[in-house]
């Protein structure tokens, strides 16, 4: 019997931007920003065409790569950059208290 890598499912699931749009959302609502970014890498690293993302967000491959790393010093435009290169938009709505 042959396993599957947890990372091919994951990947799998993350290339359908519905999917990927409420992952990231939860990231954001439920988790901490290291927590949202590590989210939106895993979204990033599951694009099969990265160096396409690249060329449509217009992204500097150093400004790009950052948000693929740990990095403390990332910049919200990147990070925009890099969702609206997904085909993902940002949108926020008022938290029920």
């Amino acid at each position: 019997m042959k396993l599957i890598d947890m990372h091919e499912i994951l990947d799998s699931e993350l290339r359908d931007p519905e999917y990927a749009a409420l992952y990231l959302n939860d990231a954001l609502q439920e988790g901490s920003p290291e927590e949202f970014l590590l989210a939106l890498r895993n979204v990033i690293r599951a694009t099969e065409n990265m160096s396409q993302m690249v060329d449509q967000s217009q992204l500097q491959t150093k400004n790009f790569e950052q948000v693929l790393e740990k990095s403390e010093n990332l910049h919200f435009s990147t990070v925009y950059q890099a969702i609206s290169a997904l085909g993902l938009q940002i949108s926020f709505e008022p938290s029920i208290s």
